[in-house]
């Protein structure tokens, strides 16, 4: 499959390695930012700047795990996963999002304590320009995941991109504390800060989990992309009719299973070609998807037929009264 595929609704193809190299900058990156936020803390005693911290050793562990299921979800089927190991990524995702609640109460937390003990900030010039440094990594990064996560159409890879997004948005609020302590004095300032971190964290937690929920419970594919399967089998005139449409989604991988009704006229064989060109169709916009299809044959009163077929023409020849002789 080439790499630079797209399917209907807009995802291209991607290479296995492309998304285990995603995961391996990403927790390369996580890496480096907790050194350098937990210097940063130890250095001026912000609660900000430790929470910012906590909240990227949680997002390590989270990358780690979404390294784990990208490489279980590019597995092929076995016997014991005949439909594939596309779930690992919702699981994931899911597991994700617990991790960033964690976070998110971690920091809070941490923020109740030290506005009840006493907030004191030191050498804040050395925080702002810390806080502002991992600013600008995350948010190169995080772009980056999203766009191949996109691509992909990767549950572990977007929540990983969002877990990322979520930490660029709670170092915005430290920076825009530290610099309000600068600028004012007041060390409460920082504590009252990471309450606000907390609330961005939740958000991007809430986000996650939904997605990755929805996915494990085989919520349909969306609408656009029913719409587009409908249109394939409408455009066959082979086809009479079709029901019983089910999808569902694990990982990034769709999975379509239908009914069609053709001709009674048509052989086996016939019909079978019938339905891999369907099938092929459909694989064609949705790429790697798996389709299966179920032949029915079409009902004697003819009432499923668009357009009369040859048996629905022989009867009623054979049902039309004969000329009288003159």
């Amino acid at each position: 499959m080439s790499t630079n595929q797209t399917d209907a609704g807009g995802h291209s193809a991607v290479s296995q390695k492309t998304k285990e190299r995603v995961s391996h900058i990403s927790i390369a990156t996580i890496a480096l930012l907790i050194a350098m936020k937990a210097v940063a803390a130890v250095i001026t005693g912000s609660i900000g700047i430790l929470a910012d911290a906590v909240h990227s050793l949680i997002d390590l562990t989270g990358a780690i795990i979404g390294y784990l299921a990208v490489r279980v979800a590019g597995k092929p089927p076995d016997e014991e996963h005949r439909f594939g190991h596309g779930r690992a990524e919702d699981m994931a995702g899911a597991s994700i999002a617990v991790l960033i609640f964690i976070a998110a109460g971690t920091i809070a937390y941490q923020a109740v304590h030290r506005l009840m003990s006493g907030a004191v900030v030191e050498m804040v010039d050395a925080g702002i320009i810390t806080t502002a440094a991992a600013i600008g990594i995350n948010v190169a990064v995080s772009r980056y995941v999203f766009s191949v996560a996109r691509r992909a159409d990767s549950t572990a890879l977007e929540a990983t991109g969002r877990d990322l997004m979520a930490d660029v948005l709670s170092s915005v609020a430290v920076l825009a504390g530290l610099l309000l302590v600068r600028i004012t004095g007041k060390a409460i300032l920082d504590p009252i800060v990471a309450l606000l971190v907390a609330v961005f964290i939740i958000r991007a937690a809430a986000i996650t989990m939904r997605r990755s929920l929805s996915a494990l419970m085989d919520t349909s594919l969306p609408e656009p992309e029913e719409c587009r399967i409908r249109e394939v089998l409408e455009q066959h005139e082979e086809v009479a009719n079709y029901h019983g449409l089910r999808t569902r989604k694990a990982g990034s991988q769709r999975h379509v299973v239908l009914h069609i009704v053709v001709s009674r006229d048509k052989t086996v064989e016939e019909a079978h070609a019938i339905a891999e060109e369907v099938e092929d169709e459909i694989r064609d916009r949705f790429p790697g998807s798996a389709v299966t299809i179920h032949v029915e044959p079409c009902t004697p009163d003819c009432s499923e037929c668009p357009t009369p077929c040859e048996s629905q023409l022989r009867e009623r020849g054979a049902s039309s009264p004969k000329p009288q002789p003159h």
